[in-house]
Parts: structure tokens; C-alpha cells; sequence
């Protein structure tokens, strides 16, 4: 019986440049997203026009970007759980749950479908719509913040590349 060959193992010099898994496109688009939501997060924890509870919520990280999904898909006139859950690209469960923490800090409330009485819309309250004006503002200025980050004309580029991208 012969001896298997000996393997030699591989020296580590050189070894695959991984960086790439650190760099791609997508990780990076990963991190941006969670840094421009937490920025967005902390500008309206501290937006005055905020309810203070949700303030407090907000500046106790209480509030997550997952709750964000409501304030930026939820229709003004109001969404049904289901179509809310697909737009936000989640569970129906998940959003229900959601929903249930948003209705109970007074963010939302549930009331009859005037469409289909076996349904319920989701809408927002006044604390809602406070809410969403300081989601608008709170954006607004991060976006400027990027832009003033990275300059006018690659901001420019990136959200023109980003919207076609995403379409």
C-alpha cells in the first residue's frame, strides 16, 4: 500500500485577497443605510415638534429603524396591515407587531376599513403626523449632510445611481 502524497499547505502570503468581502457594494450599501437611520433616528429624537414620549423612546434607542418601515410606507390616508407588510417588504406578523408598539406609544391606531367592513386601516394619530414632519425634516437634513460629506456632484451621482439601481 503506497503513502498518500504529503499536501502542502498554502503559503499565506499568497494567500486570496478577501478585502472584497469587506468593500462590495452591497456591505457598503449595508452600512450607509444603518448609519444614515441612525442618524435620522437621533435628528428626531431631538426635534422639538416630537411628543416628548416618543422623543424619550427615541433617545433611549427604544425606537429602531425597524419601526422607521411604518413612518415611511404608511399612506397618509392609511394602509391595511397587509399592504403595509408587503411595501415594507416584512412579514404581515411582523408588521403587526409593529404596529401594535407604534399604536400603543400613539404613533398610529387601527379603525374601520370604510371600504370593507371585515377590515382595518392603519393610520396615523396627531402624534403621528408630528411624528412624520419630523421623519421629513430629519431626513432632509441628513441628506444635506451627505451631500456636505461627500460634495454636491458625487452626491448627485450616487442618488442618481441608487434610483436607477432600485428601480
Amino acid at each position: 500500500m503506497a503513502d498518500a502524497p504529503l499536501v502542502t499547505p498554502p503559503d499565506p502570503s499568497k494567500a486570496m485577497d478577501d478585502r472584497w468581502r469587506q468593500t462590495h457594494l452591497g456591505r457598503l450599501l449595508g452600512h450607509a443605510m444603518r448609519r444614515f437611520d441612525e442618524r435620522v433616528l437621533h435628528l428626531m429624537a431631538h426635534n422639538e415638534g416630537v411628543p416628548l414620549a416618543l422623543s424619550n423612546l427615541a433617545a433611549r434607542d427604544q425606537i429602531s429603524a425597524a419601526h422607521v418601515h411604518i413612518t415611511r410606507h404608511l399612506a397618509i390616508e392609511g394602509s391595511r396591515l397587509t399592504d403595509l407588510a408587503q411595501a415594507a417588504g416584512m412579514s404581515k406578523q411582523a408588521m403587526g407587531d409593529l404596529v401594535d408598539q407604534c399604536t400603543a406609544w400613539g404613533l398610529v391606531q387601527r379603525q374601520s376599513d370604510l371600504q370593507d367592513a371585515r377590515a382595518k386601516r392603519v393610520v396615523f394619530t396627531a402624534d403621528g403626523l408630528a411624528w412624520l414632519q419630523a421623519f421629513k425634516d430629519a431626513v432632509a437634513q441628513a441628506e444635506a449632510e451627505f451631500r456636505d460629506a461627500v460634495g454636491q456632484d458625487v452626491a448627485t451621482v450616487v442618488a442618481l445611481g441608487l434610483e436607477a439601481y432600485a428601480h
